[in-house]
């Protein structure tokens, strides 16, 4: 664990934790909430989710928030690191009957001071356009549930585009929409575009344009997340079946897949440089994804319970030029002054190019460190670094921090297997150690790897995984089934014109009659009693059960285990001793109730959990 992350005051909840950075301190006065400011009773409503725009207002107060608690939504300027909230203000707040927001997402590019586009979806498969700023309401998709009945579990602009989202649906499919199009007043008709393994894009058929534009069917059971790449070419799709798929985006094209290591995945986010993905889900692991090698390179074990949120930190996330002695020797600041301030959005843009030369013979090595979090259901949040020993396993280090030791391995490639470069740690000076002080325990030095199995480069402090990759540390499934019903549309419905925006999409696309499931995976749990209070307390609280959706999750859940059991130990899913483990650089207790989002802006990090209380945690040097 980290250090100030352990021992007794594993129950404490933080408000502040140090990396090598500098000390990140939670600012009270910048908490976001109900105006009441009162827990809310979290039982039976959907995760609390934020987004963010910034607005170009030339005040320098650009930056506005929208946060939604059980049947609220809220609209307010987000003040950050520089001012108190103030909750007394909201610019909009909306009340919706028999029906709950469960995502939203601005459009960056029509963003002005006086007009925002926010999309939001809502728990009986709506989809409606709003206008905060106005207090508008431009348009709702879906309105009569003709296209999809179930939940929406994400809703994204299609990057780039001033008039195109995609929607996904705990159905397990996704729509394509323009905001320009109606959506008719009959059920659509389908035509099949393309079909791949697994996955299907229909168009629909209609002799005036209509919505959806294209109908995705994605895995079985629920599409809980998707993430666009950061040049918006390729989709990252999170299924309740356990896999990550990768499409590119245009052509609908199947890219790569990764399988869990137990249960479904809840979410996924890319590296700055869409070289990466991470994954997390009911594994309570965090997956690390290579996009050009379609493997799974890393895994992080740091959650007690299902992992709810993963996001890359782009600018404490850097690719330079290795100009400094391998072994660097100073304090904490002076190393990060080498390494990280200034980093910024340019840097990790670039890292895809530079990263070409750290391969290359000719080219100078790149020192590089990737930063990603993660929050779960278990109330914590992990900080994790994903450094050059693992992501280049073959090449010898130009530097020696890490915060993994890595020992050499070979093994079979069939077995989806990676080869790990021996690490400089031990060999390092007593100088070069001073600078791991970001590493996560007090043990984790490169002289203590004598108890690791031999093809396995991971982390010293975390328990040993079954040899024969049966198991996975604390693999607590917990029961999480869901149904959706018919509810009224939301109500604040005031018609406007729509805004203008671009034509339909001109690229071909696909689909197919994949086998749809309105319910997540119900899983065999254990009889102890920590097992059940974990259950009660993690565990999903919005998602309802009906003995009718018990049944097919059970069969379901056979299913999915006959399928885990084939893909266990192949690189679609390695076992646990042929990737790496990871070790958080930080993990904190830092709610009452489960975490739902983790956010990271320039000056700070945002997280919010469940009980409705939104928190900026400022980044080391910035509180004002």
């Amino acid at each position: 664990m980290a250090a100030e992350g352990g021992g007794k005051e594993t129950n404490e909840i933080k408000t502040q934790f140090t990396t090598r950075e500098g000390v990140y301190k939670l600012l009270t006065h910048s908490e976001y909430s109900r105006p009441n400011r009162v827990p809310f009773n979290s039982q039976g409503s959907n995760p609390v989710k934020v987004s963010f725009v910034n607005v170009n207002d030339q005040s320098g107060n650009g930056d506005r928030i929208c946060f939604n608690v059980g049947r609220e939504l809220y609209f307010y300027i987000y003040k950050g690191v520089r001012k108190a909230a103030d909750l007394s203000k909201p610019i909009d707040k909306r009340i919706y009957k028999g029906t709950q927001p469960t995502c939203h997402d601005f459009n960056p590019l029509t963003a002005t001071a006086d007009s925002v586009s926010l999309l939001v979806g809502f728990s009986a498969g709506q989809v409606q356009l709003i206008d905060p700023i106005k207090k508008e309401t431009s348009k709702l998709f879906n309105e009569e549930r003709l296209i999809d009945k179930s939940r929406v579990t994400c809703v994204r602009w299609v990057p780039g585009s001033e008039s195109l989202f995609l929607v996904a649906h705990s159905s397990g499919s996704m729509y394509l929409y323009n905001v320009e199009n109606t959506c008719g007043t009959t059920p659509p008709n389908y035509q099949l575009l393309k079909q791949g393994e697994n996955y299907a894009v229909h168009t629909c058929k209609s002799k005036s344009a209509r919505n959806p534009l294209l109908r995705w069917t994605v895995g079985e059971g629920a599409l809980n997340e998707f993430a666009f790449s950061p040049d918006g070419k390729f989709l990252a799709c999170a299924s309740q079946d356990g896999f990550l798929r990768v499409f590119g985006f245009d052509a609908a094209e199947l890219h790569g897949t990764m399988k869990s290591y137990f249960g479904g995945l809840l979410c996924v986010c890319w590296s700055p440089d869409g070289q990466y993905i991470v994954a997390g889900g009911e594994d309570d692991l965090v997956t690390v994804w290579s996009f050009s090698d379609c493997r799974v390179i890393a895994r992080g074990h740091g959650h007690k319970s299902w992992v709810s949120v993963v996001a890359f930190d782009h600018c404490t996330t850097s690719v330079e030029d290795s100009d400094l002695p391998a072994e660097f020797s100073g304090s904490d600041e002076e190393y990060h002054e080498q390494t990280n301030f200034g980093v910024g959005r340019d840097r990790a843009n670039s890292a895809q190019s530079r990263l070409s030369k750290r391969n290359s013979t000719d080219g100078r090595p790149v020192s590089v460190t990737y930063r990603f979090g993660s929050v779960g259901q278990d109330t914590q949040m992990c900080l994790w670094d994903l450094t050059e020993d693992i992501l280049f396993p073959h090449l010898p280090l130009s530097r020696t921090r890490t915060h993994t030791n890595v020992m050499s391995a070979t093994s079979s490639p069939a077995a989806g297997t990676v080869t790990a470069a021996t690490t400089t740690a031990a060999a390092a000076s007593s100088g070069t150690n001073g600078s791991n002080t970001g590493s996560t325990s007090g043990n984790n030095s490169g002289n203590t790897t004598n108890s690791l199995p031999a093809t396995l480069p991971r982390s010293n402090s975390l328990p040993h995984s079954n040899p024969q990759g049966g198991t996975t540390p604390n693999s607590h499934p917990s029961s999480n089934s869901s149904t959706t019903t018919a509810t009224p549309t939301p109500t604040p419905t005031t018609t406007t014109p729509a805004s203008k925006g671009g034509s339909i999409i001109d690229s071909t696309f696909i689909a197919t009659g994949v086998s749809k499931f309105a319910t997540l995976s119900l899983h065999d749990s254990r009889k102890d009693r920590h097992e059940k209070d974990h259950k009660r307390n993690h565990s999903m609280g919005h998602i309802n059960s009906k003995s009718s959706d018990k049944l097919n999750q059970l069969s379901s859940s056979r299913t999915a285990k006959a399928d885990a059991a084939k893909t266990l130990g192949t690189t679609l899913c390695p076992r646990m001793e042929e990737v790496p483990l990871l070790e958080p650089l930080v993990c904190k207790k830092i709610a009452h109730e489960r975490l739902t989002v983790l956010i990271f802006l320039e000056d700070c990090l945002v997280t919010a959990c469940q009980e409705g209380f939104v928190c900026t945690w400022a980044r080391p040097g910035k509180v004002v």
